[in-house]
């Protein structure tokens, strides 16, 4: 159990289910919950064990049912973490996590099915982000399907327009750079890329390295101050050919 993972890190929504368990046994399971959130990024698999624990402890709570499901996703264990979310939103009644369930159906091989959460009515009712991740999910299920153009349509959405610095604009106007370049819409893809890289503040995507490819050149370093520094890299090769026949020379500018 990592130290830094405490009861009081919980959630109000989870203390509230875990109320019904008796207080040492809520309090175990809380850790375990917290413990999975922490480690979720940095080690998947030892978060995934926390997870399963606090579910064998608690498997009638849908929050832990929910923090296991996401957990199995996470390690690429399909089945389970549909099965727990299924479970999870039965308990619930939330639907925050249709967009999970979906891209689990398309782990296993299932994009059909993938397409029918995806279309769910309930789904019309989530917020911005949770819609965006939806129609992200129905996007890469056309494309297990092979239909790239109805890729595109499922992202063509109002959000496109959105100017401000958020995570899900960040992923939306990436995905969709990503099937404009599919589809050699070269010019569309790399003023999506730039869009992408405008607004992710956050790292969620690597729209700079792509964009850096369709432009040619190299992305070499990020410089607080001055932020992203590029190398062309047909300039960079006649640079390393100069620097062969006149190294004093060379070493001198450097």
């Amino acid at each position: 159990m990592p130290e830094e993972a405490t009861f009081d890190q919980i959630d109000a929504e989870t203390k509230r289910d875990l109320h019904s368990l008796p207080k040492s046994l809520a309090e175990l399971v809380g850790k375990h919950i917290v413990a999975a959130g922490l480690l979720v990024d940095e080690d998947p698999e030892r978060a995934y064990k926390h997870a399963v624990y606090a579910r064998r402890k608690a498997s009638r709570l849908a929050t832990v049912r929910e923090a296991s499901g996401i957990a199995a996703y996470t390690v690429g264990k399909w089945q389970e973490a549909l099965s727990d979310l299924r479970a999870a939103r039965r308990m619930s009644g939330r639907d925050n996590f249709l967009a999970i369930m979906a891209d689990c159906e398309r782990g296993l091989g299932r994009p059909e099915r993938a397409l029918e959460i995806t279309n769910d009515p309930s789904g019309k009712e989530l917020d911005a982000d949770d819609r965006i991740e939806l129609r992200i999910v129905a996007a890469g299920a056309r494309r297990d399907m092979g239909d790239v153009k109805a890729a595109l349509a499922e992202l063509q959405v109002p959000e496109l327009k959105e100017r401000r610095a958020r995570p899900y604009v960040a992923r939306l106007f990436y995905a969709y750079a990503d099937v404009l370049e599919e589809l050699e819409r070269t010019e569309d893809a790399r003023e999506y890329f730039a869009r992408a890289s405008a607004v992710d503040r956050e790292g969620v995507t690597d729209a700079d390295e792509r964009l850096a490819a369709l432009e040619g050149v190299e992305l070499v370093d990020i410089d607080v101050e001055d932020g992203i520094v590029w190398t062309d890299v047909e300039e960079e090769a006649d640079d390393a050919a100069e620097s062969t026949e006149q190294p004093r020379e060379r070493r001198g500018r450097d």
